[in-house]
């Protein structure tokens, strides 16, 4: 049974896990909120609390039933909306710049973007580095952000058959979303560019570069840029 609070809707999702809906619609002001629960999840948690997974407009809650159960949380998330929602204000980062090559064997898909929009690849570049990005929710794969935010002038369809390998660090467009690739996967994203950054990264202690809530931009760089920021990363 769905239950609504002041602010939200909760539904269960199993016997082990609460829907908390923040929105029906994708957008800047639904993830701020988002964001807001987890951070007061982050620091205020409760008996039977096991995790939390955020996505665009919903934050998905698991417990332990044995510890809670569906009727018990809901008074204690009525309490959280009164507390976070109210204010509805999560602190912003730096704007983060990820470099990007773009084209040629980096970017095998940056003219087919181009002549499906009919226009230059030059102008795809442009329109894919202007734009300030947020990334909406981590998801498909370790790292992996989904961004909100690019031109629809450059949207391109999804590739029919998928490629078995896409290296990391590769920048794809997918219908009106862009993404970065942060690990060798398959995927059938149309690739533009890659960057020489790493998104994830199990050595260090925060495995994942991006998070929910952060802003980034796309900034072109050269092949001799791409190489250096490498060799820097390695050591060499």
């Amino acid at each position: 049974m769905t239950q609504k609070t002041n602010s939200f809707k909760c539904y269960p999702l199993g016997d082990a896990a609460i829907v908390i809906q923040l929105g029906d619609q994708i957008s800047p002001a639904i993830n701020a909120r988002v964001r807001a629960i987890c951070a007061y999840l982050d620091e205020y948690s409760f008996e039977g609390f096991v995790e939390y997974v955020p996505a665009f407009t919903t934050v998905t809650l698991y417990y332990e039933p044995w510890v809670i159960n569906y009727s018990k949380l809901l008074p204690l998330l009525q309490e959280m909306a009164n507390e976070v929602l109210e204010e509805e204000e999560v602190s912003s980062g730096p704007v983060l710049e990820i470099p990007v090559l773009y084209g040629g064997e980096w970017g095998p898909d940056l003219d087919f973007v181009a002549s499906h929009n009919k226009i230059s690849t030059a102008e795809v570049i442009a329109l894919h580095t202007a734009p300030e990005y947020l990334v909406y929710m981590i998801g498909f794969a370790p790292g992996f952000p989904y961004l909100g935010g690019m031109n629809k002038l450059i949207a391109a369809p999804r590739k029919d058959t998928p490629r078995m390998k896409i290296a990391a660090g590769s920048v794809g467009i997918a219908g009106e979303q862009t993404g970065i690739y942060p690990i060798e996967t398959p995927g059938g994203w149309q690739i533009i560019g890659r960057s020489p950054i790493d998104l994830f990264d199990l050595d260090r202690e925060v495995p994942a570069f991006l998070k929910a809530g952060d802003r980034l931009r796309f900034v072109e760089i050269s092949e001799k840029e791409f190489k250096k920021i490498r060799r820097i990363k390695n050591g060499d």
